[in-house]
């Protein structure tokens, strides 16, 4: 594991945070979150509102009050996003050299009338798992293969069962309700069932245990459950499944570029959702009385839809993180990632030719509760080939938090590693835009992925001289400390805070711009990373 080396100026400067707060003993919130405190969590500040946020309110309010910052675009790789959302609309990016409408390619930079983006994937939706590609095209004796063909199975007979499970509950559910009479009832009309008969007895059990544990909802997360599993069994497990076909172009050659459309939410708006949360995260707009606040002000939008309803594919990655780049991104936000990877070498040029042209990477870990370190559970893509050496400086890797600070604050579902995640950021239960003008809590280090960008934006908008090395450390130095014994993955294995994470801290949105705030007044300070 490579360990930070600082200059001694840079050293006093981290040593100051130390001394100023950060090594302060904190107390976590007794009990549930008020609404109100649950739609901004992320935004609170540990020390005053004994919740893990990232410190963004003390931020604006003590110092960025009235200082103006530049415009930083943020390219955000994703499932696409609906820009005609009422608290999106006004933060979006647009392309000034291309004329909307006319079928030219008015700045010639390869995309016709790309005036907020584009879809490199066209009218594809829905897609297979990179595993099922590789055990498509069959086996070629490679140890690729056989890992691919392991995981396949191992997620196949998950997804079977889980069918089973799912198909159960809805039969049940339409027991309760024939005897009923309704469509939806309460736990106190299950309880009040009086019957000998077998099967509604049966179901009666059933329905009283779900809806002890899952609440009123009930139908809502039956059904995104339900949808899960046949989603999985019918696109991305399904060997047959030729999603790429309605792209047109050669998933496996590079240098065929000319695919896609501008259509940046894609054939289906509401499948934009994933992609609309996250730029929601970064940017909604501020204080406008509509759903939550974006982390950051100052920042642009640049939609680039990349990913679909299964894996995505390593050339519309690659090319992805070009078009961003090329066309002014400073951050770019990776809610995305997959197990296998079999063109990871053009993404990684991509993330040179990133570096190349200064521009942060911000990459979500992953929700599979694993430690990202071992090679068998690697999260694709990532910043290096051996665990050892990083070949890109500018890649910030994210695991995701809770609201609830102790030993139990990195959130169940979070991937970890003390050589693959650089930071944790709030992940759960985070409350942003969906499609049509609509907002959701949605979970997972997608959502926390882009809580750090919007963090990265902010420091890039107010100091524009900072490079993305030096926003990357100062990310990483100024966060406020993960308490010294955590518990990770669903096992719940108790481990050490340097154990799960490179700087085994949380991001602190208000210790960041301080920081950056001394080195820009400093320039000949950097910090440097010793192999």
């Amino acid at each position: 594991m490579k360990k930070m080396k600082y200059t001694q100026w840079a050293l006093a400067v981290a040593l100051a945070f130390c001394l100023s707060g950060n090594a302060q003993t904190f107390t976590g919130k007794k009990g549930k979150l008020t609404e109100k405190e649950l739609q901004r969590w992320s935004h609170l500040d540990l020390g005053k509102d004994s919740i893990p946020g990232m410190s963004v309110d003390k931020m604006y309010a003590e110092l960025i009050k009235d200082k103006k910052g530049k415009k930083v675009i943020v390219g955000i790789i994703d499932s696409g996003v609906d820009i005609e959302h009422e608290d999106l609309k006004s933060v979006l990016w647009t392309n000034k050299k291309e004329i909307a409408g006319n079928g030219i390619d008015d700045d010639k930079n390869g995309f016709i009338d790309d005036v907020h983006g584009w879809n490199f994937l066209g009218n594809d939706l829905h897609e297979t798992l990179e595993m099922t590609r590789v055990v498509k095209k069959g086996d070629d004796g490679s140890a690729t293969y056989k890992q691919a063909k392991a995981a396949y199975d191992k997620k196949y007979a998950e997804a079977m069962q889980g069918k089973q499970q799912v198909d159960f509950i809805i039969n049940v559910d339409k027991v309760v309700q024939k005897h009923l009479q309704k469509e939806v009832y309460t736990l106190d009309e299950v309880k009040a069932i009086t019957t000998t008969e077998p099967e509604l007895t049966n179901a009666k059990a059933v329905m009283t245990q779900i809806l002890t544990n899952a609440g009123a909802d009930f139908k809502g997360q039956i059904e995104e459950y339900r949808k899960y599993v046949y989603d999985q069994l019918n696109y991305n497990l399904n060997l047959e499944l030729d999603g790429r076909k309605a792209v047109g172009d050669n998933p496996d050659d590079i240098k065929n570029t000319k695919y896609g459309n501008n259509i940046v939410f894609g054939p289906d708006k509401e499948e934009a959702l994933h992609g609309t949360h996250v730029a929601g995260i970064v940017a909604q707009s501020r204080n406008n009385n509509l759903g939550g606040d974006g982390i950051a002000n100052n920042v642009e939008i640049m939609t680039i839809r990349a990913v679909p309803d299964g894996d995505e594919y390593d050339k519309d990655i690659a090319l992805a993180i070009r078009y961003a780049v090329d066309n002014g991104a400073k951050v770019i936000n990776g809610s995305f990632g997959k197990s296998f990877s079999p063109h990871k070498q053009w993404v990684y040029d991509a993330i040179k030719y990133a570096e190349k042209k200064d521009v942060l990477f911000v990459h979500a870990a992953g929700n599979d509760g694993l430690n990202i370190d071992l090679a068998e559970n690697a999260n694709f893509p990532n910043d290096s080939d051996d665990n050892k050496i990083e070949f890109a400086s500018n890649v910030i890797t994210v695991g995701a938090l809770n609201y609830n600070y102790g030993e139990g604050v990195i959130a169940s579902f979070s991937n970890y590693g003390a050589f693959n995640v650089d930071v944790f950021a709030p992940g759960e239960e985070i409350y942003a835009t969906i499609p049509n003008n609509k907002y959701k809590y949605l979970q997972g280090t997608s959502m926390a992925s882009p809580n750090v960008a919007g963090v990265a934006a902010m420091i890039r908008s107010y100091f524009p001289k900072l490079s993305a090395k030096q926003v990357k450390q100062i990310l990483m130095s100024s966060g406020t400390p993960l308490p010294s014994k955590v518990v990770v993955g669903e096992k719940k294995e108790l481990k050490n805070a340097t154990e799960v994470g490179k700087s085994a801290s949380m991001i602190n949105a208000y210790n960041a711009f301080k920081m950056a705030e001394q080195l820009s007044k400093n320039p000949k300070a950097k910090l440097k990373i010793q192999g």
